[in-house]
């Protein structure tokens, strides 16, 4: 993660950074998935069928997790962790093992996720003992949205925040906006640069962070809840979210259901009102909405993007 601050001298900006650090640090230890957490503490207690009292602050998000994960068709689930640990993604590093025939049995049988969460004021329980929350696919968005909320409360007007490709705007650079890369998946550098405005925030999933490889084949650990496997249609998905409430945690959730959706991608997104949208195919070809080609400059020698016209919202 990355914060540069301008406009202000550096002994104003440190402790406003180092605030930021420390809300990162309390997120990363409250609402880790694999170690213990008082998420961890959630996941034991519906696994033996209790249901147990949460901090309003979690049953918030799991509240618009759930309701998210019901706008895009269930594509984005936070409630698939047991899956997802099956994957060996539930670590730090990853063995390049495919699951058991049996997980795939169990996973056809039992399959769950953020539809079976019941959230009643902060009490949560759920209809399955197989739900477990991993939200790893929400947490980095919701960072930025803290991370612009703390910069102001310190008088910070002007910055920028990186959260693992996820990127937030505050003010601008000196005058200038803040310019952005997005990663090549496929190679060192940018596919293509904007500049953000003050209040956007960009939101990248990609094959190629999280991943491992086994006789030829890549494994990402982008779940598709409907087969319980990795998406292989899609190398990378960015969304481009315009200055609204929440706007770094949609801009991190939605990217989720989108690359997953792999070429039915367009309709989804004129489904959740996201009109901003570049996307990588399997084979690297380059689809991209209007709106957002007008945005961007891209590297040297990338194919010609195929632009993408979505359907009105309804």
């Amino acid at each position: 993660m990355e914060i540069l601050v301008a406009g202000i001298e550096e002994a104003k900006a440190r402790p406003a950074a180092s605030a930021v650090l420390r809300e990162f640090d309390r997120l990363h230890r409250t609402y880790h998935a694999w170690r213990p957490s008082e998420l961890s503490d959630l996941n034991a207690a519906l696994a033996e069928g209790k249901s147990l009292a949460v901090s309003a602050e979690m049953a918030a998000l799991l509240t618009d997790a759930q309701r998210f994960s019901a706008l895009g068709e269930g594509l984005f689930d936070p409630g698939i962790g047991r899956l997802i640990q099956s994957w060996g993604f539930q670590s730090d590093e990853f063995k390049a093992v495919l699951p058991s025939p049996d997980v795939f049995a169990d996973w056809n049988k039992n399959r769950t996720g953020m539809a079976d969460l019941q959230i009643e004021g902060q009490r949560i329980s759920s209809r399955s003992r197989h739900v477990a929350i991993d939200l790893g696919g929400y947490l980095k968005g919701y960072a930025l949205d803290r991370a612009v909320a703390i910069l102001k409360e310190h008088g910070v007007n002007n910055a920028l925040i990186n959260i693992g490709g996820n990127v937030m705007a505050l003010g601008d650079k000196n005058g200038e906006p803040w310019s952005v890369g997005i990663q090549n998946p496929r190679q060192p550098g940018p596919l293509a640069t904007l500049k953000l405005k003050s209040g956007e925030a960009i939101g990248t999933s990609g094959d190629y962070q999280r991943y491992f490889e086994l006789d030829g084949k890549r494994y990402c650990h982008l779940l598709d809840p409907r087969s319980g496997e990795p998406a292989m249609h899609t190398q990378a998905l960015t969304v481009l979210i315009s200055p609204r409430s929440s706007t770094g945690t949609l801009s991190d959730m939605a990217s989720k259901p989108l690359f997953i959706a792999g070429e039915h991608w367009p309709a989804l997104a004129g489904k959740l009102g996201i009109d901003q949208v570049l996307r990588v195919d399997a084979s690297g070809n380059i689809e991209v909405t209007p709106t957002m080609r007008e945005r961007l400059t891209f590297a040297d020698g990338m194919p010609q993007p195929k632009e993408i016209a979505l359907a009105p919202s309804k």
